[in-house]
């Protein structure tokens, strides 16, 4: 029976690591340090709980990295720090450059190191992620076969460690700017009372993020992770020449909402974050 370790059991994580007890692993989550959140995660998706990392390190035969994508340096030093040498798969959404510094950290420890990237909501019922695979390619398959069957889709790619992650910032640097600008945009709007005819003009058009005001509330409560990620796609961006202030701004945008993590709010509260600090 293969046994995974996943760092650490979010939303994404705990869910991604869950479909890999279909194909018979055992799924370890280390519960040190942890919140009484994910612990009731870890718990709803059956997975099993070890007191220290040390102990993950010493069973897993992969440990999968899901964690903001600013603590994925860490993470990865913590683990190396163990001398782990099973497989590690770090499917955080960070640049290749990032994903290389990732590399060596591990491979110092004598692991070897998949690059991989999540692209969708978490698994469920109705939905199915994909989670693309770039690396050693004997190692792929391995990685491939815990989610066989599962509500997750693997997509092996060539070209070596780098190749995943440049896909998931590829798409980020789209699906998340884009929803900051109708952000943006519908703050703009509001403060001159136009934001039903800013709607109106949207539905008109063939598809839009404008018409998707709702999601606002949702952009803001999880950019504490997301701004961290257009940081990331900034960098990819620098490293091969283009332009990275649209990255850049977003995550400085992203950066307002930056304290609202979990937060419930309306659209009008979400956007009045947006704005800087006003005498009237």
């Amino acid at each position: 029976m293969t046994v995974l370790g996943i760092l650490h059991p979010g939303s994404m994580g705990a869910a991604v690591a869950a479909q890999a007890r279909r194909s018979g692993a055992e799924v370890l989550w280390c519960a040190d340090g942890r919140s009484a959140e994910s612990t009731q995660r870890a718990e709803r998706y059956g997975l099993s709980a070890v007191a220290e990392l040390s102990e993950m390190t010493d069973r897993a035969d992969i440990i999968l990295s899901l964690c903001p994508p600013a603590a994925a340096e860490a993470v990865a030093r913590s683990v190396a720090a163990l001398s782990y040498s099973g497989t590690y798969v770090d499917g955080n959404a960070v640049s290749p450059s990032t994903m290389a510094r990732i590399k060596r950290i591990l491979e110092l420890s004598g692991a070897t190191v998949v690059d991989g990237s999540v692209i969708g909501s978490p698994p469920s019922a109705s939905k199915s992620p994909r989670l693309y695979l770039s690396g050693p390619d004997e190692a792929l398959p391995r990685v491939a076969e815990l989610f066989a069957g599962s509500a997750v889709q693997t997509r092996s790619l060539a070209g070596g460690v780098g190749q995943a992650s440049a896909l998931k910032l590829s798409y980020s640097s789209y699906q998340k700017a884009s929803r900051v600008l109708a952000a943006v945009s519908y703050a703009l709007a509001a403060d001159y009372g136009v934001e039903e005819e800013l709607l109106d003009i949207a539905h008109g058009r063939a598809s839009s993020y404008l018409t998707e005001t709702a999601y606002i509330p949702k952009v803001a409560e999880r950019s504490w992770r997301w701004g961290p990620e257009m940081s990331e796609v900034a960098d990819a961006l620098r490293a091969v020449g283009l332009p990275a202030e649209l990255a850049e701004a977003s995550a400085s945008v992203m950066g307002r909402w930056g304290g609202l993590r979990d937060s419930r709010m309306s659209v009008p509260q979400a956007l009045e974050h947006l704005r800087e600090a006003r005498g009237d």
